[in-house]
């Protein structure tokens, strides 16, 4: 047995009620210590690394805003490669979690929370989404993570990477992508260089640099002219992505105000009385992932008796 497959089955056992449930990470020697990414979310400290039972010495915890990899040599990768290459990290763990708040803020939603701290649109990158890396599944991203750090050139072949989700009410984890079998996969994929056609490699010799035509124009302009056709392409991407989450949101409240129309018409019916002039106010939401207040439920009216007739002269 391997470290994350002791690791998973430690983890539902425990989450079963198995008082017994435990890791020995002295078992695994080789596979330690293990680096592991997550969202900064302050509910996942009591349960990392608990919930995975690997001790602090062997845990080395990377944490940015909702556990994102923008691309095979972003900063996260960098920290990922330093902490596999400086601190010996042997595997490697991106890790989501249910309920992210990251995943539940919105285009229109983030702009206006940077426009409250000061920080105007104009300020912002011209593409948002592409920038913070807003995701819309929590379980697609781990995903989309562990294909970074795996195609990632500061990544050594050999190290097993791994994508999980964990419950952040329970604390079960979920296993999305089991890097053992990912590496074993590849291995069993990859050609030797024995055992490649020579044929394939003797249609290149004919060669003769002479029959070969060269374009005419200069490669330099048609660079720059690429280059601006791109940074256009990539403006309006932007401004048609920001309309869509205007939109987006617009659609929403819409929807939401029509079913509070239909439920009060669906009411007035039912207790067969007139609509009356304007439909009742409907409440504000709070920001999402904001704190709620328990709503005071008001005791019931106790049904009282009948009153008794009162005796003459009483």
């Amino acid at each position: 047995m391997r470290l994350f497959e002791a690791i998973i089955e430690a983890n539902h056992r425990a989450v079963a009620g198995d008082q017994t449930a435990g890791l020995h990470p002295e078992e695994f020697p080789d596979a330690l210590p293990l680096v592991a990414l997550t969202c900064i979310d302050p509910r996942l400290q009591p349960l990392m690394p608990e919930v995975l039972g690997i001790r602090e010495e062997h845990f080395i915890w990377l944490r940015n805003a909702g556990n994102i990899i923008t691309s095979p040599l972003s900063s996260t990768m960098r920290s990922l490669a330093l902490a596999c290459a400086v601190k010996g990290g042997r595997e490697i763990a991106i890790i989501g979690h249910t309920d992210c708040q990251v995943r539940k803020t919105s285009l229109m939603e983030l702009t206006d929370r940077f426009k409250a701290l000061g920080v105007e649109r104009s300020r912002l990158p011209e593409n948002i989404t592409e920038y913070f890396g807003l995701f819309a599944s929590e379980r697609q991203n781990v995903l989309k993570g562990v294909e970074h750090v795996r195609s990632s050139p500061l990544v050594g072949p050999r190290v097993p990477v791994h994508g999980l989700m964990v419950d952040i009410q329970s604390g079960r984890l979920e296993w999305l992508v089991d890097g053992y079998r990912a590496l074993e996969t590849v291995g069993a994929q990859s050609p030797s260089l024995s055992t490649q056609p020579l044929d394939a490699l003797k249609q290149l010799l004919p060669f003769d640099l002479g029959e070969m035509k060269f374009p005419e124009g200069k490669i330099g302009d048609l660079a720059s002219k690429a280059e601006g056709v791109a940074g256009r392409i990539h403006q309006l991407a932007g401004k048609a992505e920001h309309l869509v989450g205007e939109a987006g949101e617009f659609a929403e409240k819409v929807g939401q105000l029509a079913s509070k129309a239909t439920d009060w018409l669906r009411e007035a019916q039912i207790h067969g009385d007139e609509p009356p002039s304007k439909p009742p106010p409907i409440r504000v939401a709070p920001p999402k992932g904001a704190a709620q207040k328990p709503v005071p439920v008001p005791p019931r009216l106790r049904m009282a008796s009948p009153q008794q007739p009162r005796k003459p002269g009483k």
